[in-house]
């Protein structure tokens, strides 16, 4: 049989040890070495244990590194396949395999922190569109209600009692004083007039003390008053102060006399350019005493009692102080039109033609005025134009905003413009949606759907659940805000109102209603400014009114600016809104261009610039031209 060259045939003994004992039996002259029974059994079993150890060890350190392919691998036999999920001595933890999830799909980038991008909520995003849709306004609204605010322009021109008041300030045209009793604060400042359309203003500001608001008489308050004004002319114009005092020891000439403009922030009908009773007090002010009375005569006799060199020229509205500014420190020549407020509240005066104005013109009993110029200056009350509803928008959160106010169906234009207004109704829309079950605002199934890798929480006690509880401000960080994520919208909405973790979809949700309804506020201020444009005829050159200070009689100079005059219609505008809010202006100026009478072309003509300080700059001026009128008595 032929042997295999891998393999050695080899025939062991069927017992060695009985042919060692036979071996051993032969040779009797040899006898076996003595060893102690188990010696190397005992040795073979310690290095196999030694072994066993140092395995157990390294699995334990290194096993949680290995791959799960690894660790099946092992797992192969059934002695290490336990069915059981349980942790035993037979599937030890180092080889329990843990339950796999699938992750969710993230783009992972670094922005200052971790930044995820998990899929979208387009249930959230396609809400807010339908929210922010409500607050359209379309070019075609845009036209009917212009239509409507020239109606009521001129329906107030000729009665009153109509929504649109139109109420004449006596002032024909804008030293150098000017005192202010807004709320309660009461400021007094002096202007000098550079001539180059600039200015210099020196002011003091005092709060009135709690006790005047609620005097038992006038003179109480109105003495306080004269009394700044005593501290201002020691303090800022202690020569011509003193030289009046000098003056008046020696019998020499008249004193050369301020003229002061008086802004009064509380209803007053307006009589004269420096006469004005008081209708009622506002603002936490009840003084009984001085309701039905001249202000400016009960200013007057305190400052006469002071014999200082003031003469109260002039009762002045905000709005018309904002005209007078502007008109000063516009480029130019050019007058003026329009006063306007776009801030807590608005408002508009504008230069009319004084045969338009026949409630005034034909009415008896109204206090003397300049009738040279053929104008005067209208205060239009323009925050409660169209009252009834006819065409100004009107969203379920108008009405409910409208409801819940302190004066439920008036104020309706302004209530929809005003900053005031706007963040309630931004707060109205939010509160609804966070109100649905269906829409995920400020809501997270769990961390991996928010991009910061954790869920949306409300403080119970937001101000976001709380009338007024958001400012208008708001809503300009909203639209200003195109950082990435929105992180400033984010950051607001954590620090100011108490909601923490907002995802980048809340953000966007928010700036796109918040957006919607700032531009619908810019396109009705549009309204108001088309319509006194068009109304006034000021883009047809042939119908173009004077300058203010023509009106006036006066021109003060203005040095050797020039600029391109042709056709520019001015419009003067102060507030916190149109200084602010991003684009606000350009958001007025693309609803001007729908309008037919306006169009591209005459858009391009109307200059819009801001008018500050219409109280103190604005009624400084009015003072000015008002110098001749007599001193106001009390009757």
């Amino acid at each position: 049989m032929p042997v295999n060259r891998h393999f050695r045939r080899y025939s062991a003994p069927a017992n060695p040890f009985k042919a060692t004992t036979a071996s051993s039996r032969s040779q009797s002259n040899w006898s076996p070495p003595l060893r102690k029974p188990g010696r190397a059994s005992f040795a073979t079993h310690t290095v196999i244990g030694a072994i066993v150890v140092l395995l157990a060890l390294f699995f334990q350190v290194f096993a949680p590194h290995f791959s799960h392919t690894v660790l099946r691998f092992f797992t192969k036999d059934q002695h290490w396949h336990v069915s059981s999920p349980g942790i035993t001595l037979r599937n030890p933890v180092l080889f329990h395999e843990p339950q796999i999830c699938p992750k969710p799909e993230q783009i992972v980038e670094f922005e200052g922190t971790f930044n995820t991008h998990p899929k979208r909520s387009m249930a959230l995003a396609e809400q807010a569109k339908r929210v922010a849709a409500e607050f359209d306004f379309s070019n075609d609204a845009v036209n009917k209600t212009v239509k409507e605010f020239i109606r009521e322009m001129d329906e107030g021109l000729q009665q009153d009692g109509t929504e649109l008041s139109q109420i004449p300030t006596y002032v024909t045209a804008g030293l150098y004083m000017a005192v202010d009793l807004g709320g309660t604060n009461f400021r007094v400042c002096s202007i000098q007039l550079h001539g180059n359309t600039t200015f210099s203003l020196t002011q003091s500001k005092v709060a009135v003390p709690q006790e005047l608001m609620t005097a038992k008489t006038s003179k109480e308050l109105f003495s306080f008053l004269a009394k700044q004004i005593e501290k201002f002319l020691k303090a800022h114009h202690e020569d011509h102060y003193a030289g009046t005092l000098k003056r008046r020891q020696t019998g020499g000439q008249a004193e050369e006399i301020f003229n002061l403009g008086f802004t009064f922030s509380f209803p007053v009908n307006q009589v004269g350019i420096n006469k004005g009773l008081l209708m009622r007090w506002t603002k936490g002010f009840d003084i009984q005493d001085a309701v039905g009375k001249d202000v400016c005569a009960l200013l007057q006799a305190e400052i006469d009692e002071l014999h200082l060199p003031v003469k109260v020229a002039a009762l002045v509205n905000d709005t018309v102080g904002t005209l007078m500014a502007r008109s000063y420190a516009s480029p130019g020549k050019t007058g003026t039109l329009l006063g306007a407020i776009f801030g807590t509240g608005t408002n508009g005066a504008y230069v009319e033609k004084l045969d338009k104005v026949t409630k005034l013109t034909k009415a008896k009993n109204v206090g003397e005025f300049d009738k040279s110029t053929g104008e005067m200056i209208v205060n239009t009350e323009w925050g409660s134009f169209d009252n009834s509803l006819r065409t100004l928008p009107n969203t379920p959160y108008d009405v409910e905003l409208d409801e819940k106010s302190v004066n439920p169906g008036i104020q309706m234009f302004e209530k929809r413009v005003s900053g005031m207004f706007l963040g309630e109704l931004l707060r109205l829309a939010l509160v609804k949606l966070i109100k649905d079950p269906k829409v995920p605002l400020f809501q997270d199934d769990n961390s991996s759907s928010n991009d910061i890798h954790s869920t949306t929480q409300i403080d119970s006690d937001s101000v976001i659940f709380k009338q007024w509880g958001i400012d208008t401000s708001f809503l300009s960080i909203c639209a200003g805000d195109n950082s990435v994520g929105h992180r400033v919208i984010r950051q607001t909405l954590d620090k100011d109102f108490g909601i923490s973790a907002a995802s980048t979809e809340d953000a966007e949700a928010v700036k796109t209603i918040a957006g919607a309804i700032g531009r619908r506020a810019a396109r009705l201020s549009a309204v108001a400014i088309g319509a006194i444009i068009i109304n006034t005829g000021r883009l047809e050159k042939s119908k173009s009114t004077a300058t203010t200070e023509d009106k006036a009689g006066i021109n003060p100079p203005r040095g050797d600016f020039k600029v391109n005059e042709e056709d520019v219609v001015d419009v003067g505008v102060d507030g916190s809104l149109v200084e602010f809010y991003p684009d606000f202006e350009e958001h007025i100026r693309e609803a001007l261009r729908t309008i037919p009478e306006i169009g591209k072309r005459g858009e391009k003509h109307i200059r819009i610039g801001i008018a500050k300080d219409g109280s103190g700059v604005g009624a400084a001026l009015i003072a000015l031209i008002a110098g001749q009128v007599p001193e106001p008595q009390l009757d």
